[in-house]
């Protein structure tokens, strides 16, 4: 039998990271030892308090049962604590709260509650998928705005972009600490931004989802904490990065009320709500450790990150440090330019067993880099630059343009 797709499913391109996902457990198969600095997927565990009162409440029945969508109030109430005590903002734990399935999900079910057809969002450029596709997926319009070298050419460019359409777009979707770029702003970006929504009445998304992942005495500001930011918009945190609990899916959205009610509306439609041993997890991370883990886990980033940004830099490669997430945003080396990101993370992936993600899979601004993510301990780190030197200097840049095609294949 012939299953007829949706326009929606048809319209979506295969998931660049899966196909590469795929291709790495099948070199590991073969017996490679792939280096993985694809996915940021947090390779430490959650503080092991959360663990054990997680094991712990497993064993009551009651916590098997539905839960609420928008997340138990002990939990909603334990975020408003967290956010006035990190970030000294005043958040109502009934209408300015909602727990998430990470912010990922929580972004995808917003955009089906805010945005539809004829509508548009201007997202940052490059952009993680998920920025543009789940308003594609809402049936909106998405129009890219490149990031370029200063936030404040961002800022203009953002600006003048939304003054020349018409119709106006809804929506800014916004991710500082950025991925894949981890460009950062200051909150003076924020006051801009909130004052230029107010002027045109417009929605403003931010993903701060690399909220504490930050180095070098950088702090990344709140959108939330500008004067009448709650009048505008919304901001998602997460637990996956500031606190190891990247599997647990858990995360939330905070601010403007109306925003959140139309969310707990349609995520009332979609799920149950999230396990209740992970929401009573999160209170004990969230209450006993919101001073230290972060930090801890940053440190650990930041370490990884001197490691692979000078490791690479001594072999040839021009990569500043970043000041925040848990990637390095890399320009491919010069003589190799003209083999694009994704031939040269499949010559990276067979002929060095590292995994990288190639900046294609973040839009056509992602041309000409990689995204690193620095997921792997500080020695696996030195052993995957000395494998990247070892192919580099037996491959030219030609041998990968005639070995390797632009798509990744098997």
């Amino acid at each position: 039998m012939n299953i007829n797709l949706s326009d929606r499913v048809l319209r979506l391109p295969p998931y660049l990271f899966g196909k590469i996902n795929q291709i790495k457990l099948e070199l590991r198969r073969q017996g490679n030892d792939v280096i993985d600095l694809g996915m940021g997927n947090p390779d430490k565990g959650a503080p092991s308090e959360v663990v054990e009162k997680t094991k712990e409440v497993l064993d009551d029945p009651k916590t098997h049962h539905y839960s609420r969508s928008k997340g138990i109030p002990q939990l909603l109430r334990e975020v408003s604590k967290y956010v006035e005590k990190k970030y000294d903002l005043h958040l109502d734990p009934e209408s300015e709260i909602l727990a998430t399935i990470g912010s990922k999900e929580g972004i995808s079910h917003l955009s089906l509650a805010l945005l539809g057809p004829g509508d548009s969002v201007l997202v940052p450029a490059p952009s993680f998928p998920i920025h543009i596709w789940s308003a594609i997926i809402a049936g909106a319009n998405v129009i890219t705005v490149p990031l370029g070298e200063t936030h404040e050419a961002f800022l203009e460019k953002l600006f003048s972009t939304y003054e020349m359409l018409w119709p106006k777009p809804k929506m800014i979707l916004l991710n500082f600490p950025h991925n894949p770029s981890a460009a950062v702003v200051d909150p003076k970006f924020f006051e801009e931004v909130v004052r230029f929504a107010l002027k045109h009445e417009i929605i403003v998304i931010n993903d701060f989802a690399y909220a504490d992942i930050t180095f070098d005495d950088y702090k990344a500001p709140s959108f939330l904490t500008v004067p009448n930011a709650k009048k505008v918009g919304v901001e998602f945190i997460t637990m996956s990065k500031s606190f190891s609990m990247a599997g647990w899916r858990i995360g939330f959205c905070l601010g403007n009320p109306q925003i959140i009610k139309a969310l707990e509306k349609i995520k009332g439609y979609y799920d149950y709500g999230i396990f209740a041993p992970v929401q009573i997890g999160s209170i004990i991370a969230l209450r006993d450790h919101w001073e230290t883990m972060p930090d801890h886990y940053a440190s650990i980033y930041q370490a990884r990150r001197d490691v692979l940004v000078e490791g690479l830099n001594k072999i040839g490669w021009k990569i500043e440090k970043p000041k925040a997430t848990m990637f390095t945003w890399a320009p491919i080396p010069e003589a190799y330019q003209k083999v694009g990101s994704m031939r040269f993370a499949q010559f990276l992936l067979y002929e060095a067993d590292v995994c990288v993600s190639p900046g294609i899979g973040f839009g056509k601004e992602g041309e000409g880099f990689l995204r690193i993510a620095m997921v792997e301990n500080e020695e696996r780190i030195r052993q995957a630059v000395r494998q990247i030197k070892k192919a580099m200097n037996n491959t030219s840049p030609d041998q990968v343009l005639e070995k390797y095609s632009d798509q990744f294949t098997d």
